[in-house]
């Protein structure tokens, strides 16, 4: 099983209240969320600790958050680096508050999405 099914099947089963569609265009997984915003994710099969995770709200609140470990130099003096958070917008950026395990780190990230859609709907 892939890196992003893996992901999917997560989402799909652990995730369940809040998810209503996963799908595959092209080399990333989107996950379909119940106040129509959605996640992309993208994991590389050569590199397990590559990965993001983006959670588009734009079209809703004008809000994104991403996970990732995208090694940019901008973002070096973030403690947990490669690993940061983008905090709501692009340039808002702060320590990754989820674990740098591509599993367990999707977990936390949708835990995170979970707990703010909560507050939401």
């Amino acid at each position: 099983m892939s890196p992003l099914d893996l992901l999917g099947r997560i989402a799909n089963v652990e995730f369940a209240a809040m998810v209503t569609q996963v799908n595959r265009p092209g080399s990333k997984l989107r996950i379909h969320l119940v106040d129509e915003s959605y996640i992309d994710v993208y994991a590389s099969r050569k590199l397990p600790d590559h990965f993001g995770f983006h959670w588009e709200r734009s079209h809703i609140d004008g809000s994104v958050y991403r996970y990732d470990s995208f090694p940019d130099v901008n973002w070096s003096a973030v403690s947990t680096f490669p690993f940061h958070f983008h905090a709501g917008t692009q340039e808002t950026v702060v320590a990754a508050p989820f674990p740098t395990d591509l599993e367990q780190g999707f977990r936390g990230f949708l835990r995170f999405v979970h707990e703010r859609l909560a507050r939401t709907i």
